[in-house]
């Protein structure tokens, strides 16, 4: 890779009742936290692996939050800013700009909690791609419909996003043409799935077995279905 990138995670303090809303039932609020707080936990390691700078764009009430004292130990020499703007695209446009505030020069990785799956080799390899001669955005597209990783080597190049309807089966596809329109040579990188239901939870901790986040899934009711026994 050719030079530092600033990895901005996009999170929501795992609170429970206010976060994984979607994962009840079967997950009662307090493990839907405890299932957001492993996969945040987690996604923070793997941002650490990448080099450069981890940029935290954290919004609710940190300490209200399930694993608190573990979550103040990850951010502890983090930078961390306050989510600001109207609505999800003005947020994500924000958290770039704050990245590329407090580290001027560098392209930005952004990142969000719903993707644990997401390892440090695979960030790198965003990286790297992001580094490609021709190459000013790196888009991965979600499962869902959606996106879980925008590499930008402007990273003022996120306003492109307003007017993007977030957390629709139609946002990747919107994304990836408002990148485009805004003149960005853009290249994708491989598919994951979003966590939203239990159903999701479950794939995704096949994937990564031993980590925070399989061990928080591990404790959902197999007697539900979503959740094989």
């Amino acid at each position: 890779m050719t030079g530092d990138v600033t990895t901005v995670v996009l999170a929501k303090a795992p609170v429970p009742g206010r976060v994984k809303t979607r994962l009840c039932p079967p997950a009662t609020p307090a493990l839907a936290a405890a299932i957001a707080s492993a996969a945040l936990l987690d996604t923070l390691d793997a941002a650490a692996g990448v080099p450069g700078a981890t940029v935290v764009a954290l919004t609710g009430d940190r300490a209200a939050a399930t694993g608190a004292a573990e979550l103040a130990a990850a951010l502890a020499g983090l930078d961390v800013v306050g989510q600001r703007g109207d609505g999800l695209a003005a947020r994500i446009a924000a958290a770039h700009a704050d990245a590329a505030a407090l580290h001027p020069g560098r392209p930005t990785l952004q990142v969000g909690m719903d993707t644990p799956q997401a390892s440090a080799a695979l960030l790198r390899r965003c990286a790297d791609r992001l580094a490609e001669p021709g190459v000013d955005a790196v888009l991965g597209p979600a499962n869902d419909g959606g996106w879980w990783v925008l590499g930008l080597n402007d990273p003022h190049a996120a306003a492109a996003l307003a007017g993007v309807p977030m957390s629709s089966d139609e946002t990747g596809a919107r994304t990836l043409d408002a990148l485009r329109a805004a003149g960005l040579r853009v290249v994708t990188a491989e598919p994951l799935t979003d966590v939203d239901t239990a159903e999701e939870a479950v794939a995704v901790a096949g994937e990564v077995p031993g980590s925070r986040f399989a061990r928080a899934v591990a404790a959902l009711p197999a007697r539900c279905p979503e959740v094989p026994a």
